[in-house]
């Protein structure tokens, strides 16, 4: 063994005993990674198309954000009548798929009686989708939180509100409402506070890495180490981050310590999907779905190999 390729090893094996130590359930890999991506990724494939792909690049989940740039879900024409939901499931059980999130845009800090009323009405139409999909999760916006103390205290009671008012809608069913580290909700203390107040038996968070550490910068270990408990499902990406902007780049190539928070579910025995979130309904100037999902999964499975 060459000098430089031994000590590749050995780093890589003191890696993994550190891990080990740390978590206690870092030898978990008894088999592949539990791979998703989101429908934002590919804003004008069809259903057979992302199905189709999903089965050929090794996913086994589908995160469903808009189908063909129609972002409420339950007037999608594969999902809006029983006939055709039904459909959808059979292409989904024959090609080994499951429906792992449906993105609504149900946002939460809305105070606004008439609005906030809409956003509630949304969120609870998707979480009966969710239910008919055999579905666990249906993901709801945080979004705009003012910087001034008084009024933050105001949004973020709004926030828990709202959320614990669709927990309780979903309540005695298998779905979770998930509020996502999104907008000026990604703080570690702040998400925190919000999830310690809405515990409930169908809340829970999608951690959106990225999300947070291009806005805090704040270690993604320690995040995932204070909000290990509420994680239900994950959003990965990652960027590179100059004069304030984010460009969204493959998995491998970005500023974002992305692997490290990995790793670190890895290690904390996280069970859910690791959800590949290409922002290109977004971002149009992104790289192609097809170049970016294969990639994903490619990149992840390789990654997973080293243990």
């Amino acid at each position: 063994m060459e000098t430089s390729t031994r000590r590749q090893f050995l780093q890589s094996s003191a890696i993994v005993c550190a891990g080990a130590l740390l978590y206690p359930s870092f030898n978990f890999l008894k088999s592949a990674p539990k791979l998703s991506f989101s429908t934002l990724g590919c804003p004008d494939w069809s259903l057979i198309e992302f199905t189709n792909f999903a089965a050929a690049n090794g996913y086994t989940g589908i995160e469903l954000r808009g189908i063909q740039r129609e972002m409420d879900l339950t007037k999608a024409k594969d999902l809006n009548t029983p006939t055709a939901r039904a459909e959808t499931m059979k292409i989904m059980h024959d090609k080994g798929l499951q429906f792992v999130d449906l993105g609504s845009s149900a946002t939460m800090h809305i105070a606004d009686p008439v609005e906030r009323q809409k956003n509630m009405d949304e969120g609870k139409r998707f979480i009966d989708l969710a239910q008919q999909l055999n579905c666990l999760n249906v993901r709801v916006f945080p979004n705009n939180i003012p910087k001034d103390e008084q009024q933050k205290a105001i949004a973020l009671d709004l926030i828990i509100k709202g959320i614990l008012e669709l927990a309780d809608y979903a309540k005695g069913s298998k779905v979770n409402v998930l509020v996502e580290s999104h907008g000026d909700l990604v703080n570690i203390s702040d998400l925190e506070y919000v999830m310690k107040a809405t515990q409930h038996p169908n809340t829970g968070m999608i951690w959106d890495i990225t999300n947070m550490y291009a806005i805090t910068k704040e270690n993604p270990v320690d995040a995932y180490l204070k909000l290990k408990p509420y994680i239900k499902h994950t959003h990965i990406k990652n960027a590179k981050l100059a004069d304030g902007k984010i460009q969204y780049i493959l998995l491998n190539q970005g500023d974002v310590p992305i692997f490290k928070a990995i790793d670190a579910l890895v290690g904390g025995g996280y069970q859910g999907y690791f959800s590949f979130e290409w922002e290109k309904l977004w971002h149009p100037e992104i790289g192609e779905p097809a170049v970016a999902l294969a990639d994903y999964s490619k990149t992840m499975r390789a990654h997973f190999e080293k243990f």
